[in-house]
């Protein structure tokens, strides 16, 4: 018997779809309420997840979706490096 490892999935805040874990970029919270970006996908604290889509990065932006996640006022610095690291400045 053979088990196959199993994938972690997450819903990116911006289009909704499912992918896997590894293929997305993690955004937290920490227990300061601070916001970073999380590259590595371990810092402690509640997460939201972006997919690797200029189409999903603009809107989480233009709509300022991780208020709405988070439950609470997002710096403009942390959608700026969020357009930076997807969008390279655009």
């Amino acid at each position: 018997m053979s088990a196959t490892k199993k994938i972690p999935m997450r819903t990116c805040i911006g289009c909704r779809t499912e992918k896997p874990k590894k293929e997305m970029l993690r955004i937290v919270k920490n227990a300061a309420g601070e916001i970073h970006l999380d590259f590595s996908g371990k810092m402690a604290g509640r997460g939201a997840y972006v997919c690797n889509s200029e189409a999903c990065v603009k809107r989480i932006c233009k709509q300022k979706l991780l208020h709405k996640t988070f439950s609470q006022q997002v710096s403009e610095g942390v959608y700026q490096a969020l357009e930076e690291e997807f969008l390279g400045g655009k």
